[in-house]
């Protein structure tokens, strides 16, 4: 079958790989249909991890079951499934407790597991024609037959509950004032969330004007911060006070509006500065114990000088991590489904799978235009 496969540093192609089997009763494979491109697949992509070559990106995956293991219950040959990116058992101890993004039994010796990322599992991506799922049962989400809302339920499997898990950490009610950094995919995501939960006003930070206009699009107020310090024009306009919550959707990969040089702790201090005291952050921007292309040492080692004494004294509250998808995907589809969500409108693209590796490329250096791409591999090239 064909699949996107990492070679080096700011290279993919499009190559045959074997096509995965049932290695496991509780195994499904499904025919991809859409995958999409994550900011987190971009990471690998740029040399930034311990990726090797030969590896298959994709976790962000929607499709129809072709072969079902024999253990499975639940699931039959044409079911149109999604799958959360965190592969997850459905028994440990943090599953059970709804933590699958955390799961203590899919790769052993790490808490949590993902489709075609380093470190997180022996498990392939679905930037292919075909992706074994383990614990079928327990992963897939079950979807209409058909193709409708194709593109808005390929986001079910990270940046939609991401965004949603943004909003979840830092407690987000009705009535209150948000202040989402970021206005990629995942920002995108948590400033429409923020509103789906009743946000009165919500700020999306950002210095590129078609991400700041989508921003605007959904309702969002749109903050410049190559114009002036964010957490001073978000509390000018606040009276003073700042937001009652915010959230990092940038991560450790965050850019200085002065210099425009990476300074990893910048968006988490600016968010100290912008959220009230006793406001509370949601840090679903990743974080990484290690980075090989950090600005300095420290950044190298995954230690940031995060500025906890004025955390301290606001008397603010942090939540972090990765998000459990299967916390959120099931009523989030459903939203879907009774037209109260369109998280598609982040969709920029929708591509064969053959032109990977172009879009893979500009959506790397930001190229006008390259928000969020969907790669159909049975759409063929025009």
């Amino acid at each position: 079958m064909k699949a996107v496969v990492y070679e080096k540093p700011f290279e993919v192609k499009v190559t045959e790989v074997d096509d995965p089997g049932i290695q496991h009763p509780n195994d499904v494979i499904v025919r991809v249909t859409s995958t999409a491109i994550c900011g987190s697949d971009l990471h690998m992509y740029e040399g930034r991890t311990a990726a090797e070559a030969g590896i298959v990106f994709g976790h962000e995956n929607l499709g129809v079951i072709e072969e079902v293991g024999s253990g499975v219950t639940s699931l039959k040959v044409g079911d149109r499934v999604v799958m959360p990116f965190n592969v997850a058992c459905g028994f440990c101890k943090n599953c059970l407790d709804g933590k699958t993004g955390f799961c203590l039994t899919v790769n052993p010796g790490f808490a949590g597991g993902a489709y075609g990322y380093v470190a997180m599992g022996p498990y392939m991506g679905g930037q292919a024609e075909r992706l074994r799922v383990p614990f079928a049962d327990f992963n897939c989400l079950k979807l209409p037959h058909g193709e409708q809302f194709e593109t808005d339920f390929v986001l079910l499997a990270d940046i939609f509950p991401t965004g949603y898990h943004g909003c979840e950490l830092a407690e987000v009610s009705p009535g209150e004032s948000v202040a989402v950094y970021g206005a990629g995919p995942v920002g995108l995501m948590a400033a429409y969330s923020a509103l789906l939960r009743g946000a009165a006003k919500v700020f999306v930070v950002d210095r590129v004007p078609e991400r700041l206009a989508k921003a605007e699009q959904i309702g969002a107020i749109p903050i410049d911060f190559t114009k002036g310090d964010p957490a001073e024009q978000i509390r000018d306009m606040t009276d003073g006070e700042g937001t009652d919550k915010g959230v990092d959707a940038v991560g450790y990969q965050a850019q200085s509006g002065k210099t425009g040089e990476e300074e990893p702790a910048v968006v988490l201090n600016s968010l100290v500065e912008t959220v009230r005291p006793t406001g509370k952050l949601g840090i679903p921007g990743l974080y990484v114990p290690s980075d090989p292309g950090g600005p300095d040492d420290h950044a190298k080692h995954g230690q940031l000088l995060v500025s906890i004494g004025r955390m301290f004294e606001k008397g603010q509250r942090m939540g972090t991590g990765q998000t459990n998808v299967k916390r959120y995907n099931r009523k989030l589809r459903d939203l879907i489904i009774a037209g109260r969500a369109r998280p598609s409108f982040v969709v920029s693209h929708e591509l064969p799978l053959d032109q990977a590796p172009m879009a893979y490329e500009k959506f790397d250096k930001r190229v006008e235009g390259f928000t969020k791409v969907v790669l159909h591999p049975e759409l063929v090239a025009a």
